[in-house]
């Protein structure tokens, strides 16, 4: 009877150890696969000053923010372009305070 079990219990073990060598061990993009993301210039966490310039530290975020959402790293960041956002390439005068232009950052192999 004891055999019976420690068999079972063998096969158990091994079982789930084949069922989770099927497992993806990746989830990375593609490399060819690009993708942009829009970030408000207000989100709180300060990234703004860095994505905004050319500097080092935008880099840094930029590549960090990429790595989150299963990039390589980014080839691009910086100051969204109004085509960006809001698909026009005109200004429309508005009697509100123009909102804080969002940033970009796009992401790929």
């Amino acid at each position: 009877m004891r055999r019976a079990v420690a068999l079972v219990g063998l096969f158990g073990i091994v079982g789930a150890g084949l069922s989770l060598s099927f497992l993806p061990t990746s989830t990375v993009a593609a490399p060819s696969e690009q993708r942009s993301f829009l970030i408000p210039a207000s989100d709180g966490y300060g990234v703004a000053d860095c994505l905004s310039s050319n500097s080092e530290c935008g880099k840094i975020v930029a590549d960090a923010w990429c790595e989150a959402q299963g990039f390589a790293k980014a080839s691009s960041f910086g100051l969204a372009t109004r085509e960006d956002f809001t698909g026009s390439l005109s200004k429309v005068k508005t009697a509100q305070a123009a909102p804080e232009q969002p940033l970009v950052i796009t992401c790929g192999g």
